[in-house]
């Protein structure tokens, strides 16, 4: 269940390392006695104070121009090693019910067991190809979810929680497992004293990738279904917070036009959803067969806060 996790990763506040509890749960008496933790936290509706405390370094990101704006750093959330353990077990187990009862959006590729980067590359280039087949170009459009993980709404997804058939207990624990955190911040050697964290999810979690597609997994379904409504023929790759729009057709310009009304109506649905796109990091890229100049029309989001791309 942990392997993969690297033995000299940095420990949380409890200074534990993955290379520690690799050897403690090689004795069956102790893995029986963390299930057991995660079966009494599911049961009891409650999620350890111990566990709700974390550290948050903030490194700052490389090769940037100026470091006078928060988004030049990266924050990296650093929790006790027995909760991320404990937050294993409950998301493998959360996975397989959503999974089985098919609520996850088939576009989802992301944060999902038997599923990676490598899925989404090969869903996109046997588009493309199929797509030229049928002598259509493709045009994308990739877009970012701006401040993704911090903005979940809590009663939101306890809610889609609910939608998604879990049991009362499960919705009653991720009621508690969502509030009263605390995190200090480590900025080279300085260190503040502890802040209350009680938005959205935390990126360090195990829980985290999970619940995220849980959230986005309503949202996708109701865009599908609008975008069916008013016959626009645009397909949705879905990695966590970065998307994809692919549309097939003989012309960019019906192509522009196809993935700017989906652009508004996603636009307006995350809105409800209380997300919002970064539009700095919304890009376009278009396949095409053509063997002489290759030079598609750009298209135009600045009506909707975008930019020309």
């Amino acid at each position: 269940m942990i392997s993969k996790y690297i033995d000299i990763s940095t420990p949380g506040p409890d200074k534990m390392t993955w290379h520690h509890w690799k050897f403690i749960i090689k004795d069956d008496d102790c893995l029986f006695k963390i299930i057991n933790i995660a079966d009494a936290c599911i049961n009891l509706d409650h999620w350890p104070k111990y566990f709700k405390v974390s550290t948050t370094v903030v490194i700052p990101k490389p090769n940037k121009s100026s470091y006078d704006n928060p988004k030049a750093f990266r924050p990296i959330v650093l929790l006790n090693t027995l909760g991320k353990l404990v937050e294993k077990v409950i998301a493998e187990r959360l996975q397989f019910i959503v999974t089985s009862n098919d609520f996850i959006h088939l576009s989802q590729l992301g944060s999902l067991k038997f599923k990676s980067t490598a899925d989404a590359g090969i869903a996109l280039t046997h588009v493309v190809r199929s797509g030229w087949a049928k002598g259509r170009n493709t045009s994308t459009l990739a877009f970012d979810i701006s401040q993704f993980f911090p903005l979940l709404n809590h009663q939101l997804l306890i809610l889609i929680l609910m939608k998604a058939g879990l049991d009362p207990k499960v919705m009653n624990f991720f009621a508690n497992y969502l509030i009263q955190k605390n995190t200090k911040y480590l900025w080279n050697n300085l260190s503040s004293p502890f802040f209350k964290v009680n938005v959205g999810v935390g990126q360090g979690s195990v829980l985290s990738p999970i619940l995220s597609t849980l959230y986005l997994s309503p949202l996708l379904y109701i865009l599908e279904n609008r975008l069916k409504n008013l016959n626009i023929p645009i397909s949705i790759l879905s990695f966590v917070d970065d998307d994809l729009f692919i549309v097939q057709n003989k012309s960019f310009d019906i192509s522009n036009s196809h993935l700017f009304c989906s652009y508004n109506i996603l636009s307006k649905l995350l809105d409800s959803f209380g997300l919002v796109i970064e539009h700095s990091k919304t890009e376009t890229f278009n396949f095409s067969r053509s063997q002489g100049i290759f030079n598609p029309p750009p298209l135009n989001l600045l009506p909707l806060g975008g930019l020309i791309l």
